[in-house]
């Protein structure tokens, strides 16, 4: 009975040491391998057998990460607070350097794009951040790629997706956008005034050399008035016409 029992607790004991030295790896994923604390190389995918309590291994993900980056509070270069948030796209293309050189590469990367975000708005004018926001991505995206690098890490892209200015600067702008409106339509209104003044002039320039188009403009001008019924109509008819109409009665 007590060699039952041995054999089962050594049957026991073997197993969970084979089980142990058995891994696998996703096809996503690497592992890094340890020989008594020593590097010894990356294996996967598939089906591996470690050398038990000689051999460790750590898996690393190789897919794609997206990190939010808080919203980080800087003053531009023209001296305006500003909440800016921010996406970051990164992968792991180092498995090795990832494990050795850093304790925890998405941390790292996270604490190092939010002290860049901050950095790079503070060497930013406002107008940049809201008109050239494409420029300040690939900034942001060269910077914490170089940062990276060393840990094996490759940042493929940084986009900045919300901006929160101050309300005072909120109502700063929209006043400053209302008077580019109103200069925009008194430049309109002023070159309209301008072409309307061009045209009346060239037509004072055409009646004066033929006075009967005045006389012909005259007359239109009172078909259009008397199109309308409800109008009282009102036809000057000037005196040389009444007196040589009486000057013939006279003479009858």
């Amino acid at each position: 009975m007590e060699n039952f029992i041995s054999l089962i607790a050594l049957f026991v004991i073997v197993a969970s040491i084979v089980s142990s030295s058995v891994r696998i790896v996703q096809e996503y994923e690497r592992g890094v391998i340890f020989r008594l604390g020593r590097y010894v190389g990356v294996r996967g995918p598939g089906l591996f057998f470690l050398i038990p309590l000689i051999e460790r291994m750590q898996k690393v993900d190789l897919r794609t990460v997206t990190m939010d980056v808080p919203a980080q509070e800087a003053i531009t270069k023209d001296n305006v607070t500003v909440k800016v948030n921010a996406v970051v796209y990164f992968r792991v293309i180092e498995p090795a350097n990832a494990v050795i050189k850093v304790l925890d590469h998405v941390r790292a990367t996270s604490q190092l794009a939010q002290t860049t975000l901050r950095s790079v708005l503070g060497q930013s004018d406002l107008d940049e951040l809201l008109a050239h926001r494409e420029q300040l991505n690939q900034r942001l995206q060269q910077i914490i790629d170089e940062g990276t690098e060393p840990w094996g890490v490759k940042v493929s892209l940084v986009e900045i997706r919300d901006v929160e200015l101050p309300q005072s600067m909120q109502r700063a702008m929209a006043a400053q956008a209302e008077a580019e409106r109103e200069r925009r339509a008194k430049i309109i209104h002023a070159d309209g005034e301008f072409q309307a003044a061009e045209k009346l002039a060239e037509a004072a320039r055409i009646i004066s050399t033929q006075p009967a188009s005045l006389q012909l403009r005259y007359l239109q001008t009172l078909t259009e008035i008397a199109s309308d019924k409800s109008n009282i109509l009102v036809f000057p008819v000037p005196m040389d016409l009444f007196k040589a109409i009486t000057e013939r009665l006279g003479d009858k």
